[in-house]
């Protein structure tokens, strides 16, 4: 049923896409001074040998001691090969493993990413993120967006549609660039007619209405509307639970009446903010598919047994609110109506309709993410100093005491010796 409510839903986009040829353009993607990596690459480095710095990481484990965040540092920051890469991983695991865990740098995170990127290793990046737990791997908004930006390039819509749900569930949609991106993948995703399952349905959902709370525009509350459904439709068939499970969402049900509720707020809105026709048109298939569904599980032919099973499984809320259906696609037929006749539903697909966002605000979205970045990295070689600085502090302290013990331990045999004679 997912399958062909969305082929729907997103044919009107698809014509678009093929009518318009500002859309197939890349000028509004993030710049060359974004995605260049000279200001990285010129930055003082801790040089180390990857061979010597593995074999002490490797001697420290074993003795159940715990590796220094810059040893980490280090290794991955000295990179050279795709095959390092998959060493770096490997160590990465283990530090992510050891007692001194909370410690990944955050310059570490974001240098893990630019090495992946360098050596055409994503499918590690993306391995790492999406296994965060495992690896520590929680990236920065600007690490987030040259992954979404990288993807995008190379047409992967489905691959920046995967880093757009971890900027969801790290609820990082901070930057205006990372919401401007990620709701152009998000766009250009759907318009390509994935399959869907419930899960990825639920994910996709959470996804467009987290980032597009933060688009207080037609875009942003389409979004909205369009994630909305997507839940909703969740909701009613397998229930509130499969909603919000391992996604930042409301743990309240009514999903399909949050959707009229956006309605209501355009239709009550004074300034030029439309809902995109196609997310309406998707929006109400969704309504009429769960409104068949229902009156197709009211008029079948079940057993007694198989009836009273269904009882025990939907609990009286969720008995109620599939009670409400019927008002809610008799409700959204009256705001339809209502937007169509203030001139507040918008002809443009959804697709376009970020297309032009990001044509047309991400250039001015970039300037302060550079600032902020070159503050960041600044921050960042003052850190990494400190550490160095700490670092040879507690080396020198730690061969004094050693000095010491030797001198204690050649005092104490030479006393031995005398005492003998």
């Amino acid at each position: 049923m997912a399958a062909s409510v969305w082929k729907r839903c997103v044919t009107a986009a698809v014509k678009v896409k093929c009518l318009s040829p500002s859309v197939s353009a890349r000028r509004w993607l993030l710049s060359a001074a974004y995605t260049d990596s000279r200001l990285w690459e010129e930055r003082r480095r801790d040089p180390g040998n990857l061979a010597l710095l593995a074999n002490a990481m490797d001697r420290t484990y074993e003795r159940n001691l715990p590796v220094s965040s810059l040893s980490i540092s280090r290794f991955v920051d000295n990179i050279s090969s795709r095959e390092e890469v998959d060493q770096a991983e490997y160590y990465l695991y283990k530090f992510r493993h050891s007692p001194n865990c909370w410690y990944l740098r955050d310059w570490t995170i974001h240098d893990w990413i630019r090495q992946c990127l360098k050596y055409g290793t994503r499918e590690k990046a993306m391995h790492t993120l999406k296994n965060k737990v495992q690896y520590g791997i929680f990236p920065d908004d600007f690490s987030f967006n040259l992954l979404i930006d990288s993807h995008i390039k190379d047409g992967d819509f489905q691959g920046a549609c995967s880093v757009v749900e971890e900027v969801m569930l790290q609820e990082a949609f901070d930057l205006p660039s990372t919401q401007i991106l990620s709701l152009y993948a998000l766009g250009s995703y759907l318009a390509t007619r994935p399959q869907l399952t419930v899960s990825e349905e639920r994910t996709l959902g959470a996804t467009l209405f987290i980032c597009g709370l933060k688009q207080d525009n037609t875009v942003g509350l389409s979004a909205q509307l369009l994630g909305l459904a997507l839940l909703g439709k969740v909701e009613m068939s397998n229930g509130i639970h499969a909603v919000f499970k391992g996604a930042p969402l409301f743990w309240e049900r009514g999903y399909l009446g949050r959707v009229l509720a956006v309605m209501e707020r355009v239709a009550a809105a004074s300034g030029d903010v439309k809902l995109s026709n196609d997310t309406l048109d998707c929006a109400n298939a969704l309504l009429q598919e769960l409104s068949s569904a229902s009156d197709s599980d009211s008029s079948g032919d079940e057993s007694e047994g198989e009836e009273d099973k269904k009882r025990e499984e939907v609990d009286e809320d969720e008995q109620a609110e599939h009670a409400k259906l019927p008002q809610y696609v008799s409700r959204f037929k009256e705001l339809r109506s209502e937007l169509e006749s203030q001139g507040k539903v918008d002809s443009a697909s959804f697709q376009a309709l970020v297309s032009a966002l990001a044509q047309q605000n991400l250039a001015a979205a970039e300037k302060p993410d550079l600032e902020q970045y070159e503050r960041r990295m600044q921050d960042w070689e003052a850190e990494k100093r400190q550490l160095i600085q700490r670092e040879k502090e507690m080396r020198a302290k730690a061969e004094q005491e050693k000095q010491e013990r030797l001198a204690a331990q050649e005092r104490l045999a030479a006393q031995a010796a005398a005492q003998q004679a």
